[in-house]
């Protein structure tokens, strides 16, 4: 599968609003495949990416139901909570690593760059955290779960000198390319369910899957 990142006007504004015109130019890719067994909740996700010389952002939009977030602090286990996932490579060579970052409704996040699955795992640190944009149209904490039908969206803005200092990054330019997967997941809320953008071929949840990560093709 194949995404292409528009490059982001130097005047855009960043917000969560998904009718900003420069996520509104952007291509919109759609959350279709799942893992595990079909689940019961299949809330409607989408994300958009685009980049300009200094970092690269994002949108989620999610029509959801039964949303939660008690996760309390960057690098929480946020994956129990309402959850979208961009899990990604900083170019087209897989032995580079990935970076797993996982933001729940309410914005908190966690951030990891590792080799494989459990080797080399490190943590972005405070101060990088705190450089990292998140912005989110719910409140930080949603508890009691909201059973009603909600729509929320997250919109993230990551500068690639962080990223830097954990793997060589080829910066975005036209006809560049990343790998990269997005995930939908609320491990611990009323109705569990784990979605992806590029397929997963396994028989259980599982995320750390670098093999299956769809192409971001940069315009």
């Amino acid at each position: 599968m194949i995404y292409r990142v528009a490059r982001a006007s130097t005047s855009s504004v960043f917000d969560a609003d998904w009718r900003r015109p420069v996520w509104a130019a952007a291509e919109t890719l759609e959350l279709k495949h799942h893992m595990g067994e079909r689940p019961a909740h299949f809330p409607k996700t989408q994300a958009r990416l685009v980049y300009d010389a200094e970092a690269i952002q994002g949108i989620f939009r999610v029509e959801d139901r039964w949303v939660r977030a008690v996760a309390e602090k960057n690098q929480d286990n946020v994956c129990r909570d309402s959850c979208v996932e961009f899990f990604f490579t900083t170019g087209a060579d897989l032995g580079r690593g990935y970076f797993n970052f996982e933001i729940n409704c309410g914005g908190v996040f966690l951030f990891r760059w590792q080799r494989a699955q459990g080797r080399e795992a490190r943590a972005l640190t405070e101060e990088e955290c705190g450089r990292i944009a998140v912005v989110s149209t719910l409140p930080r904490r949603v508890t009691p779960e909201i059973a009603a039908p909600t729509t929320w969206q997250i919109a993230f803005r990551v500068p690639f000198d962080i990223l830097e200092r954990y793997s060589e990054v080829s910066r975005p330019a036209r006809g560049a390319t990343w790998r990269a997967n997005f995930y939908k997941c609320g491990s611990d809320t009323s109705r569990p369910h784990w979605l992806t953008w590029a397929p997963v071929d396994f028989p259980k949840p599982q995320f750390h899957l670098p093999e299956f990560f769809g192409e971001l093709a940069f315009a």
